[in-house]
């Protein structure tokens, strides 16, 4: 656990909690959406991938501890090439078309990320409660993320992002850019797994855009201080860590990241 973080609260149930909770608040919303089948959640209804457990999460709780947003971070730093990537599962990397030059686009990224000392990954498990999307809730969970990248030492990165709520809009607005493979910005392409239009999206933590700067730079400051939640020990072989804050954003939200 990096030592920029002062609240490092080691505990397997509340772990075990938040965990779960962000699952199910996740599948929930996907479901809703019509992203996902009910046959693609588990038996208690949460929205499972493997590099959950392997992931930083940022949540947004509400005053009753109930999961209100969620956004995922998967540090790919030491993969050695595009398909040890989770980004290898976007559909349009098997396009017939487009799909060369993503691969070769992302890992080109990859090779500048690692030449300039940075940390590379994918950003993605985006889920807001309906309640709370014409709110700041949206933007502050994003900010609040690219605050964690930066404390983390800076990474650069991939997110895919649906056109659903405008998701890929509002990434863009705050800097996200499309991939652009041989000079040219590689169009956004249908997802059957997923049902919509969908876009990979390239960041830079480092370069936000000017407006958010301020807000990344405060939020980045109260994760100094929040709840970060791991387990006390690993299990099993191979179990990963989830590790996890809570962060204080408005007096009826706890923010939390994990």
């Amino acid at each position: 656990m990096p030592n920029v973080f002062r609240n490092v609260q080691p505990d397997n149930r509340r772990y075990d909690d938040l965990f779960a909770s962000m699952q199910r608040f996740r599948g929930g919303i996907y479901q809703a959406d019509g992203a996902i089948e009910p046959s693609d959640l588990t038996d208690d209804g949460r929205h499972r991938v493997p590099i959950d457990s392997e992931s930083w999460h940022v949540l947004s709780l509400d005053c009753d501890g109930n999961v209100v947003a969620c956004l995922r971070y998967l540090d790919e730093s030491y993969a050695s090439s595009f398909h040890k990537l989770w980004v290898k599962h976007a559909a349009v990397s098997t396009c017939p078309v487009f799909g060369v030059p993503f691969r070769r686009a992302v890992e080109d990224g990859m090779l500048r990320a690692h030449q300039q000392g940075m940390g590379f990954g994918e950003v993605g498990g985006w889920a807001v409660a309906q309640d709370y999307r014409w709110t700041l809730e949206p933007l502050r969970i994003i900010l609040a993320t690219y605050g964690l990248l930066e404390l983390l030492g800076g990474c650069a990165g991939v997110a895919t992002a649906t056109f659903r709520h405008r998701s890929a809009m509002i990434l863009r607005r705050i800097g996200l850019a499309p991939i652009v493979a041989d000079g040219e910005e590689l169009p956004p392409y249908y997802d059957p797994g997923y049902r919509c239009q969908m876009q990979v999206l390239r960041f830079d933590s480092r370069n936000p855009a000017e407006k958010y700067r301020d807000s990344i730079q405060a939020l980045a400051g109260t994760l100094t201080e929040a709840p970060v939640v791991c387990r006390e020990k690993v299990a099993t072989q191979g179990e990963g860590t989830f590790r996890g804050f809570e962060l204080p954003l408005r007096p009826h939200l706890v923010p939390a990241m994990l």
